[in-house]
């Protein structure tokens, strides 16, 4: 096992194996054409992998949005000749799990389970299945259809998930990003089996996959583990060609709702995964609104004048430009007070930048807080999967660490300034106070 030099042992009492964020990532590719990173773990008897498609929310089109979650979905009820009751006992014999990930970039499967030969065997082959043997079938389809739209049908009567869904069509408008993940009532109900099989054949390629595999097994058998993942997925690779997003037109609406708080949410166009302004923006958001009870909006909004009990922003970084977002709720009847103090504490923070105490407090920490992040092997299979997909570079968390204490004051105050147009954003307020 490669010697993991320790750097944080005051901030955690003790030295993990991960704790300086050095990751000797391997990566190749797979014989099937997918891309495969692993990370070698013999502390603890357990293997974690996770298998990656550029099949988000984004591949749907607006006729067919919510194909993308289904497909995703019911990969784990009917596969490979097993039935939804035979995969869940199969998994729960060897006493495995299978979890999924989901947004508007892409799709994913995980599995934990033991790494002794057996218990392995038996739920990678049950993984095998799910991603290479989906079935679809007619019935299950139709079932969760109806548990879909039942389900978006509950949503749209709850003030939080009526302002993020609006935020996000004011935000992106007609680019795919403005799709809801789990589709519309409409078009949920009109998709058909052989719509799942055609975007399942056009997305989840074997050239097109990301294997990532984290603890007890040899590079041998990760090498040979991604092949029997991939093997026999659809040939192919899809184009991940996602379009620009543009600046939105400023707005904010109003909707009266009967919840007794007001959601407020404003958004403008954000990140990317490889933006060159990522750390000066993830840095200064700590300051802004990411840092908990010590940033400037929890200190104005909250603090100071008891407007609403949290509040907060931050970035979703995509392969395209993720949304920016600042969200609180409070009382109906201080609902205006407490949007217009918001965006007063934004474009303040926009025009000045944070002081150099600030600055000093964010970086600590957020490089204090890193080794959390990186303490477990489910975590370390997170971040090996964006690398993966978002092509990072194999020394991204080492990487991450040094950006973010050369971030300046200035390099902070450059970007917002740049990137975030305060009088630019869009915003709702579901449950605002009905005029008189």
């Amino acid at each position: 096992m490669p010697v993991i030099r320790c750097i944080f042992i005051l901030l955690l009492g003790a030295c993990s194996q991960w704790a300086s964020a050095t990751l000797p990532i391997q990566h190749w590719q797979a014989a099937s054409g997918a891309q495969v990173y692993f990370v070698e773990s013999r502390d603890l008897p357990i293997l974690d992998v996770s298998v990656d498609f550029s099949a988000g929310s984004s591949t749907d089109t607006p006729d067919k949005s919510g194909r993308a979650g289904l497909v995703l979905y019911l990969l784990s009820l009917g596969a490979g000749g097993l039935s939804e009751d035979q995969i869940a006992k199969a998994i729960a014999d060897v006493g495995a799990q299978l979890g999924a990930h989901f947004d508007q970039d892409r799709a994913g499967v995980t599995l934990r389970t033991l790494s002794n030969a057996r218990e392995r065997k038996q739920a990678l082959d049950i993984l095998g299945r799910l991603i290479q043997h989906p079935e679809f079938v007619v019935s299950v389809l139709e079932r969760e259809q109806q548990r879909i739209i039942a389900g978006l049908k509950e949503a749209d009567t709850k003030p939080d998930l009526i302002a993020d869904r609006l935020l996000m069509k004011m935000l992106y408008g007609s680019h795919p990003y403005g799709l809801r993940g789990s589709g519309e009532i409409e078009t949920v109900g009109a998709l058909r089996r052989d719509d799942l099989m055609d975007f399942y054949r056009s997305r989840y390629s074997a050239a097109g996959a990301v294997v990532s595999i984290m603890g007890d097994v040899s590079r041998a058998e990760a090498a040979a583990i991604a092949e029997s993942l991939t093997n026999e997925l659809p040939q192919g690779k899809p184009a991940d060609v996602v379009p620009a997003v543009t600046a939105p037109a400023p707005e904010i609406k109003r909707i009266a709702h009967p919840a007794t708080q007001s959601h407020i949410q404003l958004a403008y166009p954000g990140l990317r995964r490889d933006d060159p302004d990522y750390f000066p923006l993830l840095v200064g958001n700590h300051v802004l609104g990411g840092g908990g009870f010590t940033s400037r909006l929890m200190e104005e909004i909250r603090q100071k004048r008891g407007l609403a009990y949290s509040v907060h922003s931050h970035f979703s970084p995509l392969r395209e430009k993720g949304p920016f977002e600042i969200s609180l709720q409070t009382r109906k009847e201080q609902s205006e007070e407490a949007l217009v103090l918001t965006r007063k504490v934004l474009a303040d923070f926009v025009s000045g930048g944070p002081t150099e105490k600030e600055l000093a407090e964010a970086k600590q920490n957020i490089i204090g807080s890193f080794p959390l992040r990186i303490d477990s092997n489910r975590k370390i299979l997170g971040y090996l999967a964006v690398i993966g997909f978002y092509d990072l570079p194999l020394t991204y968390l080492d990487d991450y660490l040094k950006a973010v204490e050369n971030v300046t004051v200035a390099q902070i105050k450059d970007a917002f300034q740049r990137r975030i147009k305060p009088e630019g954003m869009v915003g709702v307020v579901v449950g605002a106070l009905e005029k008189k």
